[in-house]
C-alpha cells in the first residue's frame, strides 16, 4: 500500500481547507493518482507539511468516508475505498468536450494555465457560492 497524495493548501482561495482536501483527494481519484487501497497521509503528516490543523484534515476525511471514497482503519490509517473515473468515462459528461473547447480557444487568445485556473475558479464560485463559501 502506497501513500501518494501531498496537498496543497490555498488559504486565499476562499474555499474551506477541509473541502481543499476533499477536493483535492477527489481530483487524485479522477486522474487515477490514487485508487482503490492506497493510504492517505496522517492527520499530522498533512500538519507538519501544510500547517493545517489536524482535526481540518480529520473532518475532511470524514466527509471522504461519508461520500464512500476512504474508510478509517483504526491503528492503521485511512485507505481510499473505490476509485473515480476519469471526466471522460463518467456517464453522462456531455459538456466535456465544450469545456475541452473552451479551454482551446482560451489557450489560442494567449491565456496561461493559471490564468484559465484562475478564470473557471471565478466563474465557479459565482456559479456555485454555497461550494465555495468557509
Amino acid at each position: 500500500m502506497k501513500t501518494v497524495v501531498v496537498f496543497r493548501i490555498d488559504r486565499r482561495s476562499g474555499v474551506a481547507t477541509y473541502l481543499q482536501i476533499v477536493r483535492q483527494v477527489e481530483q487524485a481519484l479522477r486522474m487515477g493518482a490514487l485508487e482503490a487501497g492506497d493510504r492517505l497521509p496522517t492527520a499530522a503528516q498533512v500538519a507538519a507539511d501544510t500547517k493545517v490543523n489536524p482535526n481540518t484534515t480529520l473532518k475532511a476525511y470524514r466527509e471522504l468516508e461519508r461520500a464512500g471514497l476512504a474508510e478509517v482503519r483504526q491503528g492503521a490509517g485511512t485507505f481510499i475505498t473505490r476509485s473515480l473515473g476519469p471526466a471522460q468515462e463518467i456517464p453522462g459528461s456531455p459538456l466535456r468536450a465544450p469545456l475541452a473547447a473552451w479551454m482551446d480557444e482560451a489557450r489560442s487568445q494567449g491565456l496561461s494555465g493559471a490564468e484559465v485556473t484562475a478564470l473557471f475558479q471565478a466563474a465557479y464560485a459565482a456559479v456555485f457560492p454555497s461550494e465555495t463559501d468557509g
